[in-house]
């Protein structure tokens, strides 16, 4: 969660009194008050509500939970201007922008931009590593303007509070902020640059603006937004966001047209609503309760979601909010604007006798072994990406494997089929931490099979991995060993060839003749993929053998 602070003053001037009663709704609204004084006021966001991040983005939806009216439709003019993308490297192919016009800049909006940009950051784009956003002086630069990649030593340019022109490279080991966010793109082969019509660079995203034209201050009216990284979707919600707390703070929204390396372009942003189905029934079944349609109607008013006036039953959705994607987040929304104080706490009306589950006592067991071995437990999604999955880790043929999810909301489209994947790309985000690493998940992977009712097969699967200069495979049997003698199951290992694993480094685990898992040291293909400068072994097997 990420703690944000606002002037007590200027919070009261928008909202009211911050009297013991308003205290409790900012709790109950979903934002835990962490501390207050006679001066200010911080508030615990949840990762999940990136659009309450601001002053004017926390004003505007706590405001519609007190029952005021608020703003949801936001006016996009446009531009005539464009932005063009060429020669990216592959690491950061994406950018979105806009104009905002009509700003009245004092020093607090100043800093409540560079605030919420720097928060978002830190946040929804992960320190950087999905996407980077920045904010210019729109009259200092001239369009088209060119988001490309050029040769670190080839840029040149006067980076933000810096008091002279250095390189690319330079930017990453001299300038403060260069080093902090040097891990992301210092092995890249191409930086990508900002240049507009007259060719001067603007900027080096995601790590620094440039002092001469990429500093807002006061006299500041008009501003080029953009946000660039390796999620398209992403940096579309980063954009909307910005772009709508700009326009809270009075300015006027112009669009972009946005040509992707693919030659597709897209206007950016866009502000429409997003439509989603609902189902009275299904509410009050989840809830427990009997609202009728106009109950459901204000309650999501107050959480600023409308119904379509054309059609029953649709919920517009605001463009900032990018935590509503399915029928059950309405449900929630409407918890919260009901009050979750107000429901009336009930006794089921059934008599059972419950037990632990079988196989969480023995997922709890091999967990306190692989703990006792400093390992460190992880878990990751069950969605994942065909990169990640398959390409990454050099499986050939995986057309036959995939389990893809129909219109997904992210990249992230796939059930999972492997636990080394995930294990795998852990360790490549992590390559600036201590080794050696040593990993475990227990957790389900997916499978096609035409004899379940559903098509899917799932499957409890134990995943180790080891990342250290002398992790190999002996390392990797020697845990094998301990866990199955504690367990006291017998086995065996054949050698056998995996796209992912080194030849001869490789064997499946067998158990009463039936394989049951693989282990065996990752591939440098793999590595390279991965950028994980250590050696890796690998173990995934499945779970149930322990359970005997």
């Amino acid at each position: 969660m990420t703690i944000i602070t606002f002037e007590k003053e200027k919070l009261e001037k928008r909202i009211g009194k911050l009297d013991q009663k308003t205290q409790e709704k900012i709790t109950m609204f979903g934002t835990p008050i962490d501390s207050i004084t006679d001066k200010e006021i911080s508030i615990e966001v949840f990762p999940n509500r990136p659009d309450l991040l601001s002053l004017e983005g926390f004003v505007r939806s706590f405001n519609a939970y007190l029952g005021k009216k608020t703003n949801i439709k936001y006016e996009v003019k446009d531009s005539a201007n464009k932005v063009i993308l060429e020669k990216l490297p592959k690491e950061w192919p994406y950018a979105v922008a806009c104009i905002v016009k009509n700003l009245k800049f004092n020093n607090d909006k100043i800093k409540e931009i560079i605030d919420i940009q720097e928060k978002l950051g830190l946040t929804f784009l992960r320190k950087r590593k999905k996407g980077g956003i920045g904010l210019y002086p729109l009259n200092k630069i001239t369009f088209p303007v060119t988001f490309r990649g050029m040769k670190p030593e080839e840029i040149k340019f006067k980076p933000l509070e810096f008091p002279k022109i250095i390189t690319g490279r330079q930017i990453l080991s001299q300038h403060p902020t260069g080093r902090e966010y040097a891990y992301i793109c210092k092995d890249w082969e191409t930086f990508p640059v900002f240049i507009d019509k007259k060719g001067v660079i603007m900027s080096m995203p995601p790590i620094i603006n440039s002092h001469d034209v990429g500093k807002i201050d006061e006299t500041t009216t008009e501003v080029f937004i953009e946000a660039t990284g390796n999620n398209l979707q992403t940096l579309q919600q980063v954009m909307n966001i910005i772009a709508c707390v700009l326009a809270d703070m009075g300015g006027t929204i112009y669009s972009i047209d946005c040509q992707q390396m693919d030659k597709k372009t897209i206007t950016i942003p866009n502000l429409a609503p997003e439509k989603i189905d609902f189902s009275p029934e299904y509410i009050n079944q989840n809830l427990g309760t009997n609202f009728s349609e106009k109950e459901i109607e204000n309650y999501l008013a107050k959480m600023n979601i409308m119904i379509d006036s054309t059609k029953k039953n649709i919920a517009l959705i605001p463009p900032y909010r990018t935590d509503i994607l399915h029928e059950i987040d309405l449900v929630e929304e409407i918890a919260i604007a009901h009050g979750y104080e107000n429901f009336e706490p009930e006794i089921p009306a059934i008599a059972t006798i419950g037990e632990e589950n079988k196989m969480e006592v023995v997922k709890r067991k091999i967990s306190e072994l692989l703990v006792g071995l400093n390992l460190l437990e992880v878990s990751s999604f069950h969605l994942s990406t065909k990169d990640k999955q398959f390409k990454s880790m050099g499986v050939k043929s995986f057309k036959d494997k995939i389990i893809e999810i129909e219109n997904s909301k992210t990249e992230y489209n796939i059930l999972r089929t492997s636990l080394i994947a995930n294990a795998v790309a852990i360790l490549s985000e992590n390559s600036d931490a201590a080794y050696p690493q040593k990993l475990f998940e227990i957790g389900k992977v997916f499978s096609l099979n035409k004899k379940n009712e559903t098509g899917i097969e799932e499957k409890e699967k134990l995943c180790i991995a080891l990342c250290g200069e002398k992790s190999n495979f002996t390392e990797i049997k020697q845990i094998v060993d301990y866990i199955l003698r504690m367990f006291q199951v017998s086995y065996s290992i054949e050698e056998t060839t995996e796209d992912s694993f080194i030849e001869g480094r490789c064997g499946r685990i067998m158990i009463n003749n039936k394989e049951v898992g693989i282990l065996g040291e990752i591939s440098p293909f793999v590595l390279k993929n991965n950028k994980i400068k250590m050696p890796v072994a690998c173990l995934e097997m499945d779970v149930e053998p322990f359970l005997n």
